[in-house]
């Protein structure tokens, strides 16, 4: 199925509450799509099931789950599985929808590294310039196929440097000159008014964006992937 047929698969279709994924601060549940004779499950995250945070605006996190998929495949990276925002028809209300990644809950970054060291990189690129507050090893899913996927991006693009993730392996290393080129490209769409830019904005701030171009523009300038910060906590917490 093509993206752009999912995209708005998740945004038409009629949508059935069929379960709730009980581990978790935030509600979130699976739902069944059925759109033009296709059934395939989703991930459900309504704004009105977020619990409350000190440091991230209230209600924000589904449509931050949204602009990591936006980055991502603007990076061309394809990471995160398709993911919309929408408002009308569902069962609790306004929240992501994004497709579910069918996958062994067991095959994780923990018990599966080898799996994924080729991806470390990326990935390390990747919850730099979102910013990623909570990667933990279960974030991290290979389908049936084994391709990777990336998800649980709720707490993301915050202004402040918020990095919490157990994927360090690549910590000192130079960034690879194809992830740099990547990265310059995705830097050249925020310099303008054009999709990417557009996309993001009313699902994160102004001031948001700009932190993300920032960030960009640190790892293109430094060129290597910083280690791990002494004055505060660089793992998130559970691991998995």
């Amino acid at each position: 199925m093509k993206k752009e047929w999912i995209e708005q698969a998740l945004l038409e279709s009629q949508v059935s509450l069929e379960g709730q994924f009980i581990y978790g601060s935030n509600y979130t549940f699976m739902v069944a799509i059925q759109f033009e004779g296709e059934a395939f499950n989703a991930v459900y995250k309504p704004q009105k099931g977020e619990r409350a945070l000190w440091d991230f605006p209230g209600q924000t996190l589904a449509k931050r789950e949204v602009a990591a998929y936006l980055v991502s495949e603007a990076l061309g990276w394809a990471f995160v599985p398709p993911t919309v925002f929408r408002v009308e028809n569902l069962p609790m209300g306004p929240g992501s929808l994004q497709v579910f990644i069918e996958h062994n809950p067991e095959d994780h970054y923990f018990n599966n590294v080898d799996s994924y060291r080729q991806q470390l990189p990326r990935i390390t690129a990747f919850d730099l310039l979102v910013n990623n507050a909570d990667r933990k090893g279960g974030h991290l899913l290979l389908d049936l196929d084994r391709k990777l996927w990336l998800i649980d991006h709720g707490l993301c693009f915050h202004v402040e440097e918020k990095l919490r993730t157990v994927v360090w392996d690549c910590a000192g290393d130079p960034i690879p000159d194809l992830i740099m080129a990547d990265i310059e490209q995705f830097k050249e769409q925020l310099l303008t008014d054009g999709p990417i830019k557009w996309g993001l904005r009313g699902l994160i701030s102004e001031s948001e964006i700009t932190a993300l171009f920032q960030r960009a523009e640190k790892l293109l300038d430094e060129g290597h992937f910083p280690l791990p910060p002494e004055d505060r906590r660089a793992y998130p917490w559970p691991l998995v």
